[in-house]
């Protein structure tokens, strides 16, 4: 598989940021190692641009007849290889050259069969899929559940678009719309869009955490809603207040200590999914830091008059739980351990001296070579991790090509992150078009 194409800029006028943005694909599309025949384009913008989304995908289009589907979202922020642009007009494109009968791009207007083989794909199986969706959607979460259940690996990867304006989605396909749904512009506001991709596109994707556990791990045993009563049988104020050593009779310094504070919550069942056995004790790795099937989500009140502790999650017994906090040096450090895993997966046990030279370059200089196996990447990560909570601008980002090599990258910095069939927050998740097999 050929290099994927990427180009991104930042102007003022979106017609120069386009401009600068088309120069790069076509300069890489004209080089050998780089595809020459895309026809899906991954396109990305700040909420600066949200307004003018329609007319910066329509003049894309018109530039690149060649690229027939599209897909992407807007984000308070966008990533690109090496950089990041937060709180500035900016757009980033990738150029995915894949088999015509290996994706499809589905939106409101052109959804996913939830029937494999029978759809509008007319024999297509959609194995994972890229999800774009809009946080106002109701009951998200559930949305993205049950769109996991319609792919045959149950694998998604996306996140939730971000801004302070207008939240678009861009989805059009080139294989058209339902009939009876009419024309669609390909932009949307609100519901899902997306890829979906077939079993021959080969993809290694993992999840990064950004908060480290301060405490024990304790289990659920009582719970109404999203209220927590008991932890391991006892009140969960009590072990609240245990735990992060405070006492309410100084309630200025307590409550500032839970406003720090966060709790990681996991299913037993899903990591018996994953393997783990009955789930019991597999909710935090060796090194320290959660696992896969952590939810992160903020204590949003106490309950003294029950004793309970109040978290933005349905929460029932059985469920491990732990108090924790976003850590900067565990969070660079998990990315790079992800980073690490997917370039030990794809390397080949035995190389030639080509391929060997160029996965040993030094990183912070070495350009997107197709040795290293990574046809391109797609990162999505939480808009509150990127920029200063890594130590500064594009500091997110440059830890990836330092850990992962300089590979053709586009992303967004989203209101809540989605891999497999979760919605994640303060997360990053990392995707890989690879030449090898899907893992």
């Amino acid at each position: 598989m050929k290099l994927f194409p990427c180009g991104h800029a930042t102007h003022p006028q979106w017609p120069m940021a386009a401009g600068l943005a088309l120069a790069q694909l076509r300069a890489q599309m004209a080089l050998r190692d780089y595809a020459s025949t895309p026809t899906l384009g991954l396109l990305y913008i700040t909420d600066h641009y949200a307004a003018q989304a329609q007319d910066i995908l329509e003049h894309l289009s018109a530039e690149l007849p060649e690229v027939t589907d599209w897909a992407g979202t807007v984000g308070v922020g966008i990533a690109a290889s090496n950089v990041e642009y937060f709180d500035e007009p900016a757009l980033a494109v990738m150029l995915c050259e894949l088999p015509a009968d290996q994706y499809r791009v589905f939106s409101g207007v052109a959804p996913l069969s939830s029937t494999f083989g029978t759809g509008p794909g007319m024999g297509f199986e959609p194995h994972t899929a890229l999800i774009h969706a809009d946080a106002r959607t109701p009951d998200v979460a559930d949305l993205i559940a049950e769109l996991a259940q319609r792919t045959a690996t149950g694998y998604l990867f996306g996140g939730l678009a971000s801004s302070r304006g207008q939240a678009v989605q861009f989805a059009i396909g080139g294989n058209g719309n339902i009939k009876g749904q009419g024309a669609a512009s390909g932009v949307f506001s609100g519901g899902m869009s997306g890829v979906a991709f077939g079993e021959g596109v080969a993809l290694v994707s993992r999840v990064t955490q950004g908060c480290l556990p301060v405490a024990p791990v304790h289990e659920v045993t009582a719970a109404e809603g999203n209220v927590i009563t008991r932890l391991d049988g006892e009140p969960a104020l009590d072990v609240l207040l245990r735990d992060l050593a405070i006492t309410l009779d100084e309630p200025q310094a307590a409550m500032a200590a839970v406003r720090a504070t966060l709790v990681g919550l996991t299913d037993p069942a899903d990591l018996a999914d994953l393997g783990h056995g009955d789930g019991a004790g597999d909710m935090v790795s060796r090194t320290g830091n959660f696992g896969v099937d952590t939810l992160v989500r903020h204590i949003i009140g106490l309950d003294p008059s029950r004793r309970g502790i109040a978290v933005a999650h349905q929460v029932s017994p059985g469920m491990r739980m732990a108090f924790c906090q976003r850590n900067a040096q565990a969070a660079r450090a998990d990315l790079i351990r992800i980073c690490a895993e997917i370039r030990e997966e794809l390397e080949p046990e035995e190389m030639s001296l080509p391929v060997a030279a160029a996965l040993a370059a030094p990183e912070a200089q070495a350009a997107p070579n197709p040795a290293r196996r990574i046809a391109g990447a797609v990162y999505v990560s939480c808009a509150g991790r990127g920029g200063p909570h890594f130590g500064g601008p594009s500091a997110e980002m440059q830890i990836v090509r330092r850990a992962l090599g300089d590979v053709p990258l586009v992303g967004f910095f989203a209101g809540g992150e989605i891999a497999r069939h979760h919605l994640y927050g303060y997360t990053g998740v990392l995707t890989v078009f690879t030449g090898g097999a899907a893992a």
